[in-house]
């Protein structure tokens, strides 16, 4: 199924393998061997993609989405986002704006994907099970986004804490730092990530997997070559960093990633939970080459200024309700 889709998929993506492997492509290899999916990475393009199947193609399949289609799409994501742009710094008027400069919000147009989850073939995430939406339920929640309580570090995300944006969130598109680096030697694959400042070590070398006593909150990575995809299955998560509330215990990531051409490697996720959703599910999206946005330093730690004046607003507030 996911073969069917992906082929699809690239009748109108841009570089699409189908083209490529029109025109004689053939994988480079590393000089051990291996096929070679080394270099600087972005998938900034893919920014406001949605991850389900929006509204607008409502009932239609992602093959089905034509490339004039498609085009019009991004263009109103584009002119949608720079709208919002104004009203990033805070005001509701939009006059003061903020430091967009940095963010990626302004190469939208070159996006190649309608959207992310490639199966079911509605685009859609399976349902949960009733036992993980009251799993789910009793989770306490965090984030900055409403009206808290703030009453420690505790009440905020391990984003905003500079720990983890956990996988696959760590490789999926943010509205800035969506740079990649891509490293090879024998026997193993390295992936830096520039947001959060965090690099991924995956062995090829047939290890087993990690007992279940080792938990991380990237989980614990082993990887394999399928001809010239790597296939990357990671087990072993912590319970707080686990993709979209997934059960720790029983969910398997399954990334694939395949160089397409000389500045493209399709990455596609397979996440596996049977007792988190109803079914396993996969999204796609595209990572373009690139040499000039290396990864660069991600200065974040957990004592940042947005956490500790948060909490310092949160206790001035509740002092002038006494």
């Amino acid at each position: 199924m996911r073969r069917t889709i992906a082929i699809a998929l690239c009748t109108w993506m841009a570089g699409s393998a189908v083209a490529l492997a029109q025109s004689g492509y053939v994988t480079p290899k590393t000089p051990w061997g291996d096929p070679d999916l080394q270099g600087q990475y972005t998938n900034k393009y893919e920014a406001m993609t949605p991850f389900e199947r929006p509204k607008e193609f409502e009932g239609r399949r992602i093959e089905e989405v034509t490339a004039a289609e498609l085009a019009k799409a991004v263009e109103r994501r584009q002119a949608d986002t720079l709208e919002r742009a104004k009203f990033f710094g805070g005001d509701p008027e939009g006059r003061i704006g903020n430091s967009a400069e940095f963010r990626d919000i302004y190469e939208i147009t070159k996006g190649s994907r309608p959207w992310f989850v490639v199966d079911p073939a509605d685009g859609a995430i399976p349902a949960l099970r009733p036992e993980a939406r009251a799993r789910i339920a009793a989770q306490p929640r965090t984030g900055s986004f409403g009206n808290g309580p703030f009453n420690s570090h505790l009440d905020f995300s391990l984003w905003e804490r500079c720990i983890t944006r956990g996988i696959p969130g760590s490789m999926l598109p943010g509205q800035y730092g969506n740079s990649y680096e891509i490293v090879q030697a024998p026997g193993v694959v390295a992936i830096r990530y520039e947001m959060i400042h965090e690099t991924r070590v995956i062995p090829l070398d047939n290890r087993p997997h990690a007992n279940g006593a080792l938990r991380l909150d990237m989980g614990i990575a082993r990887g394999h070559w399928e001809g010239d995809t790597l296939v990357v299955e990671t087990t072993n998560f912590k319970s707080r960093s686990a993709y979209r509330n997934a059960n720790p215990d029983t969910l398997k990531l399954v990334e694939r990633f395949k160089r397409t051409g000389p500045d493209r490697v399709e990455w596609s996720v397979t996440v596996d939970d049977p007792s988190t959703w109803t079914r396993a599910w996969t999204f796609s999206m595209p990572l373009t080459s690139t040499d000039k946005e290396p990864v660069f330093e991600y200065a974040c730690h957990e004592g940042n200024h947005g956490i500790t004046n948060i909490l310092s607003g949160a206790r001035a507030a509740e002092r002038e309700e006494r």
